[in-house]
């Protein structure tokens, strides 16, 4: 016979699930309202729109409410103009214990020139919340693919330098930045 199972209290085994499950392709048409005078998307407009994506995207992987915690460096590559077709592409590329860290790509579509070209490009960090508003544990994100493992393998750095930033963490214990910058 085998060992008995012994039981810990206020111990959970998170579940893992796959990064996969958590892909959401979001379509927009950009619309004279949501244009500057140059009628060029927005900025505020187009944050709106990521955060949206990158929020189905943590409730697909937590099955909960998700709070949005951070947004890390968000460039603007090229303008997105009236009447081009936005999409967004966003998937958790990590979970922590109520956190995941989300990557979401996007792109702008000219279609009667039929141009496309990736214009933005961002992580959002979104807390797992029980209906009190208190974090809730999340599953495992499991990588598959090697673009998937890439980005999870780097979760960790970035998740520690947003910690450092925001004086969560102290330089000194963030270990994966330190392996960075290890000089011999």
């Amino acid at each position: 016979m085998g060992r008995p199972l012994t039981i810990y209290p206020n111990y959970t085994v998170r579940k893992q699930k796959p990064v996969s499950n958590s892909f959401v392709i979001m379509t927009e048409l950009v619309l004279p309202n949501d244009t500057n005078t140059l009628n060029n998307l927005m900025g505020g407009r187009m944050m709106h729109l990521m955060d949206i994506a990158a929020a189905i995207s943590a409730q697909k992987h937590s099955n909960r409410i998700v709070v949005t915690a951070s947004v890390d460096n968000v460039s603007f590559r090229d303008s997105i103009r009236l009447g081009n077709v936005v999409t967004l592409q966003a998937q958790v590329t990590r979970s922590f214990s109520s956190s995941m860290e989300v990557h979401i790509d996007v792109w702008a579509e000219d279609i009667p020139s039929g141009t496309k070209l990736k214009t933005n490009e961002a992580f959002f960090t979104f807390v797992a919340v029980d209906q009190a508003g208190r974090p809730i544990d999340v599953p495992e994100a499991l990588p598959e693919t090697d673009e998937e493992i890439k980005l999870y393998d780097g979760a960790l750095r970035r998740r520690q330098l947003r910690l450092v930033l925001a004086g969560r963490m102290k330089p000194a214990e963030a270990q994966e930045l330190k392996a960075l910058f290890a000089l011999d």
